[in-house]
């Protein structure tokens, strides 16, 4: 079976002679069922990981009360796990290429239930300050693992789609997750939801384990004897740190705004506490609906084409949303809705884009740096923003609408550097490749 499978989404180098490309036949490709199978675990997997960092901004209204804090001690609880998962990733990315994939993500997948435990257990602030470190130590890195495997699985001409469908566990942690989590919260205490979702963790390792064949292609070929000069030569190519810029700028903006959410539409917009799950669940559906469309877009119409729409429409919602004034919850939903149409529409075409970067034998090295990036950018978008949002003493949040432009910049910095990438990788490849038309670029000759 893996066999079958291997040979199908495996794809060498198109110069040579001695294979032919699937991508240059005129019938399109379609998913074995193994690799619907992929699919599906694979967003299990990040909906898990997103879900548990998701969890902490509509939990934010409960948990600061509850242990006694303010912004800036919860703006570093939300950090405290993008700085440990970022240092994780830089730790690992040498050592991403020489292992089975599987066995790889097994590992971190553990620690990551075993932190998620903690934090359901944790009775101050330092107790879930300690564990959400400890949970970004191991969480940080599978969603890094889980781009590889993808990678690895499917030609670019497929991963808008892979993108798309693996993104709708984002939305899947709000029609479900989030929701359910504010209910357990709201029926018993906000430890619940962490315990609930450790037990459900559990039951996805089991899965994986089962019945997850080994990733392992990428061990047959050459690799450098020492990790740290895999991971130097990872880190010190041009159009790699331009990439990992590029991700540094778009993560910026979700992280500045989502630890707040809860709070901003509560004390500011004057929604009540309870009618928060159903923001995130019509949310959710809405964006379950679309990161497919999205991901088959890109794949059908160019994906930078598609994130260029995604950061237009992004940029309009997000100053929108950053000055509203007391609302009415259906305009709530709409504006919140579109809002996240627009980032979705950014998300998924940029991480098809950025598959096409590495070359095989370092994709376990790059997006464990991406991830760690992600995270590290992350973490600091989030202590900038608790320093910069200020509670005042009618409980309202104040100077959410300097975040609101603080994350308009980033985004139009994101974009720039995006469009000079797009195209330095339509340089490098031929014209069919850049859109996405033909699986990947060969590997470096050079193995650096």
């Amino acid at each position: 079976m893996r066999q079958r499978v291997s040979r199908r989404c495996h794809y060498p180098d198109p110069a040579s002679n001695k294979h032919m490309n699937i991508a240059a036949t005129s019938s399109p490709l379609k998913f074995s069922r193994y690799q619907k199978f992929v699919v599906g675990i694979l967003a299990f997997l990040q909906f898990a990981v997103i879900l548990d960092f998701m969890l902490m901004s509509p939990l934010g209204a409960v948990i600061m009360p509850a242990l006694a804090i303010g912004p800036k001690q919860f703006g570093l609880v939300v950090s405290a796990y993008a700085f440990s998962a970022g240092l994780s990733g830089l730790l690992t990315a040498g050592f991403a290429d020489r292992f089975d994939r599987k066995k790889i993500l097994l590992f971190f997948y553990i620690g990551f239930i075993a932190g998620t435990l903690w934090c359901g257990l944790a009775q101050t602030f330092h107790a879930l300050l300690l564990a959400r470190i400890v949970t970004g130590l191991f969480g940080g890195v599978i969603g890094s693992v889980v781009l590889a495997i993808a990678t690895d699985l499917f030609p670019l001409q497929l991963r808008g789609r892979v993108m798309g469908l693996i993104q709708t566990a984002f939305a899947a942690s709000q029609v479900l997750g989030i929701p359910i989590g504010l209910y357990l919260s709201n029926r018993w205490n906000w430890h619940v939801p962490f315990l609930a979702m450790a037990a459900l963790g559990v039951l996805g390792g089991l899965i994986v384990s089962w019945r997850m064949q080994p990733v392992a292609e990428h061990l047959g070929l050459p690799q450098e004897h020492s990790p740290w000069m895999h991971l130097l030569h990872t880190v010190n190519q041009p159009r790699y740190l331009a990439a990992f810029a590029t991700t540094a700028l778009v993560t910026t903006g979700g992280f500045m705004l989502m630890p707040f959410g809860s709070a901003y539409v509560v004390n500011n917009l004057g929604i009540n506490l309870h009618s928060l799950p159903m923001v995130y669940l019509v949310t959710g559906l809405c964006t379950i609906f679309f990161g497919p469309l999205i991901g088959k877009a890109a794949d059908a119409f160019g994906k930078f084409r598609v994130f260029t729409l995604g950061t237009a429409l992004s940029i309009v919602m997000v100053l929108v949303y950053t000055h509203l004034k007391v609302i009415s919850l259906p305009m709530l939903i709409v504006i919140n809705a579109v809002m996240f149409v627009g980032i979705f529409s950014r998300m998924i075409p940029f991480q098809a884009l950025m598959s096409a970067m590495p070359a095989n034998t370092q994709r376990g090295s790059f997006n464990a740096i991406g991830a760690s990036v992600q995270q590290l950018s992350g973490g600091l978008a989030s202590v900038v923003a608790g320093h910069i949002v200020t509670l005042g003493a009618d409980g309202k949040l104040q100077h959410f609408d300097t975040i609101g432009y603080v994350v308009i910049g980033t985004s139009l910095a994101a974009f720039v550097l995006l469009w000079q990438l797009q195209r330095g990788l339509g340089n490098r490849l031929s014209p069919q490749r850049a859109t996405g038309l033909i699986a990947e670029p060969p590997a470096d000759k050079s193995g650096s």
